[in-house]
């Protein structure tokens, strides 16, 4: 088999096409006859290969995770000249808002759209006019969106490796109800385009009937065509069957969860081939697998994933339940799987009945794997360890000579990068298409109740050195179920999500040479709180008060509390230089408040996605990754001493001939009562006036008498980075 591969990049990062991405195979077919015409001739070579195309089945699309951008109104005269007597001079009066919102990507990473088919001396010569043909391409969407492309023709292992390699999201066309029908051309989209282009240029007629006359309501208006696409549906996703396991061995124990898993896959595909004997090709392939099966073959492949008891403390992750997940592609029926697994019985080598799979009555477990209708978790923990590449194993020693080959503190920190490594390339290929911030991975199981990885790997093919438990925090919230690595399809890999783990503080670094001085803290954070209101913005362009703090008209928000982020600047080593900008939730600095209904999942998801921050003079900051912060970082703590960052402005002028450091002292404990926290001891560290007694401020130690987490962020100011305390530990 051969794959048809065409490359397209933007001239820029933006799509202006209908917010459907990417840009559907339909399109592409479309702006490829554009390309090839030269006015309305087209070579006969052409139209051969177009035709060629237009027969093949949907192709696979690799495209770059995109965001929306910001939208805007453009006014433009309406169609519709009667509504003003028909004069032009009056054209404005009937100009009627369009509204235009891109899609922003990056513009260095291609598109990428593979078509596969058989190796034949005339597919091939129509694939590599297809080719010559690509290279035509001008724009792909919209009239602005100008585009190039270019095609290969490749084996399919390399064009796979290729769209892997890409790091781009992979949507791939299925037999089932698709989250995102898209329209491919079928035979005949060629001709309908030719007939719709020439449809187009007589849309004005007179009618055969008419007299003749110069008056132009005596002409009619005669819609051309539509083209002729089908609509396909791509990322549909698997029919999931839950079974129960019952007998004498269950429940299973967790580390013979491989064995479990390949009892239960062999004895399905054997009874398949029993009913389906013709077929059994077909049957092995989608049930047991290839060695050197291609992802196309893995995407079809059907899925036994037995399912730990976890969700409670006490849990003891015995497994109890197989979740078998059927492709919407895959070769053989899913009624006929069904049946293949319902009541199935498990045997040893003996005789013995070991288990049967009966269909489970009660779903409730799928919920503790993220099988739910929303996106469930940023945070997620392996069950049973991910069996990693060769490359991405530990050093084996032996036993005999563990202490004289003990590993140092730098051979361990290499191994666990390449374990990270492949962990990244493992989510590409699960198809996971959101961005991993943190990965962490250990031979340890996270919860008491597991087992270690080296436990897993007795009577499998994986080395024990290859097995890692690991935890992945992600930049947006992921649905379940979360199955990686090479024994995904062994019930190895399996993850599950840990619930609430929204981040309400979110700290970025500033490179070395991109930090900013700190007297310009106050344009940083404006510029930080205009980008944080641009993201927030919706598709009405309504802003959320969460960050504007302002209602939907505009004014302040009438509830009088801290309802808006806290942002500030740190120059935590004192060299007049910004290191870290915090973002923190409302209800993180004024405790007595508490998150609205989806606000600390928005909250997340818009502070994640800050990127950059185009400070006017400044410039533009690029920001890395956020990350949450860690207990004991010197702003959050916790501890009971606290010493002041940048000074505090009182909440409240000092009444005449009252001494100023007293009347600073009351409001902060007045301040500190108000956002719930504890009656601190307040030291005067140092008292700033202005003229009269003006600009008050003033520099603080707090002493409280229990432990306080942070951030701390108190005064007036304290929403724009005044009244920032770090923490001391004595």
């Amino acid at each position: 088999m051969l794959r048809l591969l065409i490359s397209v990049r933007f001239h820029d990062g933006r799509y202006h096409g209908r917010l459907d991405w990417p840009p559907s195979p339909a399109r592409l077919f479309q702006a490829l006859v554009a390309g090839a015409a030269q006015g309305e001739m087209l070579t006969e070579e052409d139209r051969c290969a177009l035709v060629w195309l237009e027969a093949l089945e949907p192709p696979l699309i690799a495209a770059p995770p995109m965001r929306p951008g910001q939208g805007f109104k453009n006014f433009v005269p309406n169609n519709d000249l009667d509504a003003v007597g028909g004069d032009p001079q009056r054209i404005s009066e009937i100009r009627a808002p369009k509204f235009i919102r891109p899609i922003l990507f990056d513009a260095e990473t291609p598109l990428l759209y593979a078509w596969t088919f058989e190796e034949a001396r005339e597919a091939l010569a129509n694939a590599k006019k297809i080719c010559a043909i690509a290279e035509r391409l001008y724009q792909l969407g919209r009239g602005v969106d100008m585009a190039w492309a270019w095609g290969e023709v490749l084996p399919s292992e390399e064009a796979d490796a290729r769209t892997l390699a890409s790091g781009c999201v992979l949507h791939r066309p299925s037999n089932g109800v698709g989250s995102a029908p898209f329209a491919v051309p079928l035979t005949g989209s060629f001709h309908s385009l030719v007939l719709r282009h020439e449809k187009m240029r007589v849309r004005f007629q007179t009618p055969h009937d008419s007299k003749p006359s110069k008056k132009e309501h005596d002409r009619v208006f005669a819609q051309p065509p539509q083209p002729r696409f089908r609509h396909v549906g791509y990322d549909a996703r698997p029919k999931r069957l839950l079974f129960d396991l019952l007998g004498k061995q269950a429940p299973w124990r967790l580390d013979r969860v491989v064995e479990l898993t390949e009892h239960v896959r062999d004895a399905a595909a054997q009874r398949l081939k029993d009913k389906l004997p013709e077929i059994a090709d077909k049957i092995h392939s989608a049930v047991v697998g290839r060695r050197n099966a291609n992802e196309a073959d893995k995407a079809a492949r059907v899925r036994v994933a037995p399912l730990p008891s976890i969700g409670h403390q006490h849990a003891d992750r015995a497994i109890r339940r197989i979740l078998i997940e059927i492709p919407p592609n895959c070769p053989i029926r899913a009624d006929d799987v069904e049946w293949a697994f319902s009541g199935l019985l498990l045997v040893s080598n003996e005789g013995e009945i070991l288990c049967e799979l009966a269909i489970a009555p009660e779903l409730g477990m799928l919920a503790h794997y993220g099988l739910e209708d929303e996106a469930t978790a940023l945070v997620w923990r392996t069950v049973t360890p991910a069996a990693l590449p060769q490359q991405a194993a530990r050093r084996r020693i032996d036993p005999a000579r563990r202490r004289t080959e003990a590993k140092g503190g730098n051979e361990r920190a290499e191994e666990e990068s390449k374990a990270v490594s492949a962990v990244i390339q493992a989510l590409r290929h699960a198809g996971v298409s959101a961005r991993p911030q943190a990965v962490r991975v250990q031979r340890e199981p996270f919860e008491r109740k597991g087992a270690r990885a080296e436990a897993f790997a007795p009577g499998t093919r994986f080395a024990k050195e290859q097995l890692w438990h690991v935890e992945i925090a992600f930049a947006a919230p992921v649905d379940g179920p979360l199955i990686l690595g090479d024994g995904r399809y062994l019930g190895l890999g399996l993850l599950e999500p840990l619930k609430n783990e929204w981040r309400d503080v979110m700290v970025y670094s500033l490179r070395p040479d991109g930090r900013i001085a700190f007297v310009d803290r106050a344009d940083l954070l404006r510029a930080v709180r205009r980008a944080l209101m641009a993201l927030s913005r919706d598709d009405k362009g309504r802003l959320s008060p969460l960050f504007s703090g302002h209602e939907g008209d505009g004014g302040p928000a009438a509830s009088g509390r801290h309802g808006h982020v806290f942002l500030a600047g740190a120059d935590l080593d004192h060299d007049g230089r910004i290191e870290q900008i915090i973002v923190a939730a409302p209800w993180m600095c004024d405790r007595s408040m508490h998150p609205g209904k989806g606000e600390r999942v928005a909250f997340d998801r818009i502070v994640a996605s800050l990127e950059v921050v185009r400070a006017g003079r400044l410039g533009a900051i690029a920001l890395g990754p956020p990350r949450a912060p860690s207990e004991g970082d010197t702003l959050i703590g916790p501890s009971q001493l606290w010493v002041s960052e940048t000074p505090y402005c009182p909440t409240r002028h000092a009444h005449r001939g009252e001494d100023l450091a007293d009347a600073i002292e009351r409001d902060v404990i007045a301040e500190c009562a108000r956002r719930g926290l504890p009656r601190p001891e307040v030291e005067m560290l140092e008292v700033i006036a202005g003229p009269n007694g003006g600009h008050l401020a003033a520099n603080a130690r707090l002493r409280f008498s229990v432990a306080v987490k942070g951030p701390i962020l108190l005064g007036r100011d304290s929403h724009a980075g005044g009244g920032l305390f770090a923490a001391q530990s004595r």
